[in-house]
């Protein structure tokens, strides 16, 4: 579920009021603890944190006139989702990420390739969150996004 919204502010206009304050902290997890360089906007319909062109001019491989995604969050029709593409790309990330789980959260990980889903406002690990974030910085995320998906010349 996509928003169409242009910008950040008419993106948290759309969100049901019951989720509004577990999203506005999850925004605010992010931005407190997201490291320097990724740039906030609105990114495949979602808010999203990117890698800028200035930073990163090759842009994202699936079309380059996009800048490199790092992290999205969503409010999709059943739940908050938090898009990371370094839980994709990184296996060790991702496994840290599973282990740690159990101990910020009651309820069971609700778990894709790279998306975690929260249906229940109320167990949101958002210091689970904020660690993740600090785990990769914009260099290690563009080392990690062209040893994983950019084929080599």
């Amino acid at each position: 579920m996509q928003s169409t919204a242009a910008t950040i502010n008419d993106y948290l206009t759309t969100i049901p009021e019951e989720r509004k304050p577990a999203f506005l902290k999850l925004r605010e997890t992010i931005l407190n603890n997201i490291p320097k360089g990724f740039v906030e906007q609105i990114s495949y319909g979602m808010i999203g944190y990117i890698v800028p062109h200035t930073i990163y001019p090759k842009g994202y491989h699936c079309d380059p006139k996009l800048p490199l995604p790092f992290v999205n969050i969503a409010s999709q029709k059943n739940f908050i989702a938090l898009y990371h593409m370094g839980i994709y790309a990184n296996p060790q990330l991702s496994q840290w990420f599973i282990d740690e789980y159990p101990k910020h959260s009651n309820q069971k990980l609700d778990m894709g390739k790279s998306c975690i889903r929260f249906k229940k406002m109320d167990q949101i690990p958002f210091d689970l969150i904020g660690s993740l974030l600090q785990k990769i910085s914009i260099e290690e995320w563009i080392n990690c996004y062209e040893s994983t998906f950019t084929k080599s010349k």
